[in-house]
């Protein structure tokens, strides 16, 4: 009875000293496990005598039901104890501000806002949009576009040329999307009504120029395009982008290579208050140039001038950017600065539309 007596104090104390659910069942199975101290005691049982067995039955069974019922009720101390340890620690602070999710703390880069807000434009209009590589070979970038060797308008464009591959060619980073043109002019017969974004290339850099600039241009070649056509698409175009219900525009004679005849092209706006906008004043600003495809580009992507025609135009996408949202400088673009991305990005869930707005 003695033994009895200590190992059921030693259970007793050893279940009490038990800090946590997986010391306490480190005690369970030394005590009640198949090879445990108290296991071991009731095997006994069945090599007794009947008058041994009705002294010890009752006392070794005692001993069970004692360390039985000291782990359940240290394990429901155990299991509060942890219960409350985890509030303690999961605890939070209803009067903090909400955590703003990640599709709301994100923002858009207005290069990729207006992008969109463009293509959703020229998309109403059932023009498609084209891409092509940013390094392109001399004959594309110039040549096609008929800028003849040693034309001076090539001067013009300060052009990144690469390294003589082994055939002796210069490739460049291309200065406009019109490459584009001719490779789809050369690829797809017409009908084509296309928009070209993308990055352009000129060594140039200072308030309202970089290195690295984005530029769209548009095309359309069938059999009846003209100069009317072109109006309403510009117009049009203006209308929608800076959100306005009338423009008035003015074509001013120009020159491009590419293009015979050719027009730049203002748009009529206000400088009050040193903020600039569209649809109203006495004021004009550049925003993009045009013209008639030249013939000798339909004759250089195979197409025959007396039978198609057609016209382009080009924009700088940083520019009209900076006019639509009242940007002062054009290199706070490429900063990469989150502060400035805070302030004039835009939010990755209002994907631009003609129907629901582009800027809503």
């Amino acid at each position: 009875m003695t033994d009895l007596t200590q190992l059921e104090r030693d259970l007793l104390a050893r279940v009490e000293a038990a800090g946590d659910e997986a010391a306490l069942e480190a005690v369970r199975v030394a005590a009640l496990g198949k090879k445990g101290s108290v296991s071991d005691l009731l095997k006994t049982l069945g090599g007794m005598t009947p008058e041994e067995r009705k002294e010890r039955g009752p006392l070794i069974n005692g001993l069970r039901d004692a360390v039985q019922g000291a782990i359940a009720a240290r394990k429901d101390v155990l299991a509060s104890a942890a219960l409350e340890a985890r509030l303690l620690a999961e605890r939070l602070d209803v009067t903090l501000p909400v955590p703003e999710a990640p599709e709301v703390r994100g923002r858009i880069h207005p290069i990729s806002q207006v992008v969109e807000e463009i293509t959703a434009i020229f998309a109403d209009m059932g023009f498609s949009v084209a891409d092509g590589p940013d390094i392109e070979t001399d004959y594309l970038n110039f040549t096609a576009l008929n800028f003849p060797e040693g034309h001076p308008a090539r001067e013009m464009h300060d052009t990144f040329f690469l390294a003589p591959d082994e055939k002796g060619e210069r490739k460049v980073l291309r200065t406009h999307t019109s490459p584009v043109q001719i490779r789809t002019m050369t690829s797809k017969a017409p009908p084509i009504r296309i928009i070209i974004p993308g990055r352009t290339y000129r060594h140039d850099s200072d308030q309202t120029h970089t290195p690295m600039f984005h530029q769209v241009e548009g095309l359309v070649i069938d059999t009846q395009a003209n100069i009317a056509h072109m109006k309403w698409v510009l117009e049009e175009f203006c209308k929608a982008f800076f959100e306005v219900d009338q423009v008035k525009m003015r074509f001013r004679p120009s020159f491009f290579p590419f293009t015979e005849p050719s027009a730049e092209v203002d748009i009529q706006c206000s400088r009050k208050g040193g903020e600039i906008r569209f649809g109203e004043g006495e004021d004009w600003l550049e925003i993009l140039g045009c013209g008639m495809v030249h013939p000798n580009v339909l004759r250089n992507c195979g197409l025959d001038p007396d039978k198609v025609q057609g016209f382009a135009w080009g924009m700088g996408i940083d520019r009209i950017a900076m006019l639509k949202y009242g940007m002062p400088d054009l290199r706070p673009f490429f900063e990469a600065d989150v502060r400035w991305l805070n302030h004039y990005g835009f939010r990755p869930l209002d994907i631009p539309s003609l129907v629901s707005g582009l800027t809503s």
